[in-house]
């Protein structure tokens, strides 16, 4: 808890670093800075669970989604295969985000299940990095595992700044057609339409009950900037609190940023678990069940 509060972060990265581009360690170095996200790794650059746990422990952070990403394009690999160590050794704090990649993938259908049965409690999304299109033809199967599954789809919008990376697919409107085509699935839109779609991705959270927006990588102090055009009340009843770890100065900076906005204290409590409690399948009882049964 960080000030008496509930913390869900709905978006952390933590790969193997021998596993990922230079570009990404730039990126950590860069944006982490405040965070000693490097303790969390041993001399050979991979993540020590013990670690982990205990910084984001001290940060507050109660349950982390922790992202696996498939882009070679951009970052590199993630497989989902080297985060469940950490999540065995407390399946209290952490769940696995899945990912496909259509470009290496060949069934994606059955990926997805493959990755869901070892425990995966949603699936990303990244045409940006992926170079695809998020309604390509061939992720329907992929969406429609979820629909019957009852699985959460995160979708990176907005831009990149890796190499390789493709930012006109970050567009959140091309999610539509499959939106409605699945309209059982939930969406969580990752960075909230950061860049150009900022509008974009909130008149689709506003106008679909299924949307959401995630905020990692957005500074909070910069959103009434951002949704300058929206009643950032009524907005933040579709925010989902993540950060984008490691590249932010931490979860406990963010959620005191998050709290000079002036939103009601029900409202941050719902941005900061309680949204993320609705969405995301499979937390712990202690967590879900005090939003839940909320009216």
């Amino acid at each position: 808890m960080i000030d008496g509060r509930v913390v869900v972060d709905a978006h952390v990265h933590v790969p193997r670093l021998r596993t990922v581009k230079p570009s990404w360690l730039e990126w950590a170095e860069k944006f982490g800075k405040v965070s000693p996200w490097r303790e969390v790794y041993d001399s050979d650059g991979d993540p020590v669970p013990a670690n982990l746990d205990a910084l984001l422990a001290g940060e507050g952070v109660d349950l982390a989604l922790l992202f696996s990403e498939y882009s070679p394009r951009a970052t590199g690999i993630q497989p989902v295969e080297d985060l469940l160590p950490i999540i065995a050794f407390n399946p209290e704090r952490f769940r696995l985000v899945g990912c496909v990649n259509p470009e290496l993938h060949s069934c994606v259908e059955a990926e997805v299940t493959r990755q869901l049965d070892l425990g995966a409690i949603a699936l990303k999304v990244h045409p940006v990095h992926g170079g695809f299109r998020p309604d390509d033809a061939a992720l329907c199967g992929a969406y429609r595992v979820c629909a019957e599954r009852g699985i959460p789809v995160i979708v990176h919008t907005g831009p990149s700044t890796f190499p390789g990376a493709q930012a006109h697919l970050g567009d959140p409107a091309l999610l539509i057609p499959v939106m409605d085509e699945f309209p059982g699935v939930t969406f969580v839109l990752a960075h909230g339409g950061r860049g150009s779609w900022y509008n974009t991705a909130a008149s689709m959270a506003l106008e679909r009950e299924n949307v959401w927006l995630d905020l990692a990588g957005l500074p909070p102090k910069k959103l009434p900037d951002y949704y300058a055009r929206f009643d950032l009340g009524r907005l933040a009843a579709k925010w989902i609190f993540g950060t984008d770890w490691p590249g932010v100065p931490g979860a406990a900076n963010n959620v005191r940023a998050l709290s000079q906005l002036g939103l009601p204290a029900d409202r941050l409590a719902a941005v900061l678990a309680g949204n993320a409690a609705m969405v995301f399948p499979g937390l712990p009882a202690d967590i879900s069940a005090a939003f839940r049964s909320r009216p």
